[in-house]
């Protein structure tokens, strides 16, 4: 069976706590207290993604509380100051929402998230309207896949079509999602070919191989040799 990259609707939560644009500051708070969130999505109309706001909009307000930042400050750090004095979600939020869509790959959700250095992202259909939630913690539920599921799809479509002559002869072995092939591999063009695809498997850690021949026995990638 083909197997297809593992897209945020296999891992997104469809549950998400949302608030609207005129939810009131302690409001927002209590919110995020109440589920354990460090973010919300920010809602217009019967369910459209305007914004989310995060702790970080609202901390400004606590920042500035006692001391107002001087003329420099507040040219360095206008979007800051003007969160400060903000009272509704509407008023604090980043806006546009940065959002994935439900058929984007897992890997494309990570690199947005190591990019813009968020922790989740809402998911939107083709009009915006909120569908779910992904956060780190749901992009890394690939890694959890048996080693065993991992390994039929290692020998089924990256062994079976990358050495069709001899599949039967390159093993293939999974511990804790490193994924060892071992057997008479002996062209390095091949092996680098392997190595992208295998490492491109939703849920592998690493691969490496165990090249055998007449009268050796090799791992590659090679130990680094240290220099006395």
């Amino acid at each position: 069976m083909e197997h297809t990259p593992y897209t945020v609707s296999d891992v997104m939560t469809q549950t998400v706590v949302a608030i609207g644009q005129e939810a009131r500051f302690k409001e927002i708070v209590e919110t995020m207290e109440q589920w354990k969130v460090s973010a919300l999505p920010v809602l217009a109309g019967e369910g459209r993604v305007v914004g989310v706001v995060s702790e970080a909009d609202l901390l400004p307000k606590e920042e500035f509380r006692e001391n107002a930042p001087d003329r420099a400050e507040q040219l360095r750090r206008s979007d800051d100051v003007r969160k400060a004095g903000a009272r509704t979600a509407g008023e604090l939020m980043s806006a546009p929402a940065l959002t994935v869509h439900a058929g984007d790959t897992v890997a494309q959700a990570a690199r947005t998230m190591a990019r813009k250095s968020v922790k989740r992202l809402p998911v939107v259909d083709g009009t915006g309207m909120l569908q779910g939630i992904v956060s780190r913690s749901d992009l890394l539920k690939v890694f959890l896949r048996s080693d065993e599921d991992l390994a039929a799809e290692v020998r089924t479509e990256i062994v079976g079509r990358l050495f069709p002559r001899t599949p039967d002869e390159v093993a293939v072995h999974v511990t804790d999602g490193v994924v060892t092939l071992s057997g008479p591999i002996g062209d390095r063009a091949l092996m680098a070919v392997a190595a992208r695809l295998v490492r491109a498997v939703e849920g592998v850690v690493d691969v490496t191989f165990e090249l055998t021949g007449p009268g050796r026995v090799r791992t590659w990638p090679e130990p680094t040799r240290s220099r006395s």
